[in-house]
């Protein structure tokens, strides 16, 4: 099929409102608890949905920037957050730039940031990027599109080991070494080019009875994909670091997570943060130097109300952890 007509079918007149639901908005407007007049980042602000809770809550907000990798959704989200224009500014960059995009606005410290770290409904039904199997699209996954290698390239260019190793690592799918071997197999008769060709391809790899009931065989193998061209995980890393930088004191970090990878990151990013000392517990005195950062507000994981699984069943994998500065 033609890119561009492939392209102008993800296209839509219905309103982002419509099919954009933010995950867990209740619990992120009352973790954050900002202060008045606070200054605030929403690092993956997508369609502007948590951002324009947190307007609504918080009328006091003196200023509110949206950092998004995603062209599209900054987009998107300046006419969802049009009405307070004066208030937010938002910026095309990858959240793993938050203090230098902070500081380069003559702000030191901020008093509340929060990351949805899902992929957006937009992305995945309207981008035209692939990031679906649901929509017949030219494989791409790029949520940045300057990154140099798209889910097109690994797909049909990397090697079999190589791809049975990112789909087992990213996607825990244990018939990672099939579907490396399939995609091997079919892009040798002709290139692999859309999202409906890879996912056919990958639920042939598994058999039937082996098919989840509740998600499609090529989910884990989509995410797998997503993760590695985006270089998702290492990103999370580098961000966390970055924002606790930034974070005055008991201002919020607020992170909502979709899988168990980025959980774990994100959890033991949190306790690392939390403990001051790593010296072994037999040293009389401290060596190592290290200052606590955060303070763990959640020691546990915060689930989605069953009320909003109701609403948006979407919603069922997120994770919500929250720290805050000391």
């Amino acid at each position: 099929m033609d890119s561009e007509k492939m392209k102008a079918a993800t296209v839509s007149s219905e309103p982002q409102e419509q099919f954009h639901f933010p995950v867990m908005a209740k619990e992120v407007v009352e973790y954050l608890d900002l202060p008045e007049g606070a200054v605030m980042v929403d690092a993956t602000v997508g369609l502007g949905g948590h951002s324009e809770q947190i307007l609504k809550e918080y009328p006091s907000i003196s200023k509110l920037i949206g950092m998004d990798v995603d062209q599209a959704a900054i987009s998107l989200a300046k006419g969802r957050l049009s009405a307070s224009a004066e208030k937010v500014e938002t910026v095309n960059r990858n959240f793993i730039h938050i203090k230098n995009t902070v500081n380069s606005m003559g702000i030191e410290y901020v008093d509340g940031i929060v990351a949805d770290l899902g992929i957006s409904s937009f992305q995945l039904e309207r981008s035209g990027k692939g990031f679906s199997f649901k929509k017949n699209e030219l494989l791409d996954m790029r949520m940045d599109a300057g990154l140099q290698f798209s889910a097109y390239d690994l797909v049909n260019e990397m090697k079999g080991e190589e791809l049975e190793y990112i789909i087992s690592k990213y996607g825990e799918e244990k018939f990672s070494r099939r579907i490396a071997n399939s995609i091997v197999k079919s892009r040798a008769k002709k290139p692999i080019q859309t999202s409906f060709e890879l996912a056919s391809i990958i639920s042939n790899s598994i058999p039937k009875k082996f098919h989840p009931k509740k998600t499609h065989p090529a989910t884990k193998t989509f995410q797998a994909l997503r993760i590695s061209i985006n270089n998702e995980l290492d990103n999370l890393a580098i961000f966390i670091e970055e924002a606790v930088k930034i974070l005055n004191t008991g201002a919020r970090l607020v992170i909502i997570s979709f899988h168990s990878l980025e959980d774990r990151i994100v959890k033991n990013m949190f306790r690392k943060l939390d403990s001051p000392c790593v010296c072994p517990p037999d040293l009389p005195i401290c060596a190592c130097g290290r200052a606590q950062q955060v303070r763990r507000v959640t020691r546990s994981v915060v689930r989605p109300r069953k009320s909003e699984l109701v609403e948006n069943p979407r919603a069922r994998s997120s994770k919500m952890r929250v720290a805050e500065g000391v």
